[in-house]
């Protein structure tokens, strides 16, 4: 698994692959990889026009290749039902869901359009209602496969659920970190659930390491002379979104992948290097936790399965 790359992806013609947050970063490869080994590739961005740009830049880096732009709000709940049910109208059904979308430590605390704390509602709860909404058609794939992007921040979060939108004491890293955690238990959560409903369906993770993309760098970026600072050390540490992408991509494609499995980089706290598997902290693969967030995540966005 260590040497795995790009290039082992297994043939995907005829499969139909939704991947959000697919315009830039370790979304644009997945996509594109996908799309280069035959997938047809929905690109599920929150700013069409970054889309269609991304969509040129696939096609030229895959010739016929076969795309779809279309719009996603994660941080919108009217959005994802928008979104899904405009699927439910072109497609039977789904071979693969990569829940690739994600927002990186922002300033001052913001909120969704539901009035969730932003990080998670776009990180874990959009996620969790838009997989919620296409289950369905994801059943009818052909070995099908939801994928959850982590972060190796969930490690060192801890999910209050009794201040679960940070409204006390926000700061935004922890608050990223705790939606990354969020994030990590639900892709655990949803491969136990679809276990014992007897589903087709297999549920793995992924995280990036550190990997070079427009998302991270700003937001050091945005937080002055140090964060100025902070992201040169950045990119003189980090891998390239290229090799970042490999995770997810195994995850999502590579044969012998079994429900439950998370998979990062091998190097120093897994910051970098070849894929490998990894383990999830002891917080995100508690039973209980599992439990009591989905409890959470169907009440806050009235998305109810499994």
């Amino acid at each position: 698994m260590t040497s795995w790359n790009a290039a082992e992806i297994p043939d995907q013609t005829g499969r139909l692959a939704i991947v959000t947050g697919a315009n830039s970063g370790v979304g644009l490869v997945t996509a594109t990889e996908l799309a280069r080994h035959g997938a047809d590739v929905v690109l599920a961005v929150r700013n069409v026009a970054a889309g269609e740009d991304a969509a040129r830049t696939i096609a030229a880096a895959a010739p016929g290749a076969k795309l779809q732009v279309r719009k996603l709000d994660l941080a919108s709940l009217a959005s994802v039902r928008t979104f899904a049910e405009s699927i439910a109208d072109e497609h039977p059904k789904i071979d693969l869901l990569v829940n690739n979308a994600g927002l990186v430590i922002l300033g001052p605390r913001r909120t969704t359009a539901d009035g969730f704390e932003l990080h998670l509602g776009t990180n874990m709860l959009g996620h969790f209602a838009l997989t919620g909404l296409l289950l369905p058609l994801v059943n009818r794939g052909d070995r099908p496969r939801v994928v959850s992007l982590s972060s190796i921040s969930h490690k060192s979060a801890h999910l209050d659920f009794d201040d679960l939108m940070s409204e006390h004491g926000y700061q935004a890293a922890p608050a990223y970190s705790a939606s990354k955690l969020a994030t990590t238990v639900f892709g655990i959560e949803l491969d136990r659930r679809l276990r014992a409903a007897d589903s087709p369906v297999l549920s793995a993770l992924a995280h990036p390491g550190v990997s070079r993309t427009n998302l991270t760098t700003r937001a050091w970026q945005d937080r002055g002379s140090f964060g100025r600072l902070s992201a040169l050390a950045y990119l003189l540490t980090s891998q390239p979104v290229e090799r970042g992408a490999l995770p997810q991509l195994y995850a999502a494609t590579a044969s012998g992948v079994r429900g439950g499995q998370f998979f990062g980089p091998d190097g120093f706290r897994e910051r970098s290097g070849r894929v490998t598997e990894v383990r999830a902290s002891a917080e995100a693969t508690d039973p209980a936790v599992g439990q009591r967030l989905w409890e959470v995540a169907q009440e806050l966005t009235g998305v109810s399965f499994l």
